[in-house]
């Protein structure tokens, strides 16, 4: 599974009536989804859960579309 897949995993277990390959990259993603603030904690959370990365909120307002997830996740993701 990538990055991408295990993101869009997280944002489905918060919200399962999403179609995932409906998804832009470059859409505001909360806008997009349509998740109020405990969504969108949730599913940032679920993120850093699946993906074993630290994702602090002084960093939430930076993580607005898909691809900013994944590239923050790749960034902080442990190395083998």
């Amino acid at each position: 599974m990538t990055t991408r897949d295990d993101i869009l995993s997280a944002l489905t277990d918060v919200a399962p009536e999403l179609d995932a390959n409906q998804i832009r990259d470059d859409a505001p993603l909360r806008e997009e989804v349509d998740l109020d603030s405990m969504d969108w904690l949730r599913f940032l959370t679920g993120v850093s859960l699946k993906l074993h990365v630290d994702i602090p909120e002084s960093r939430y307002a930076s993580l607005r579309t898909l691809a900013d997830i994944v590239r923050y996740a790749d960034r902080q993701s442990p190395r083998p």
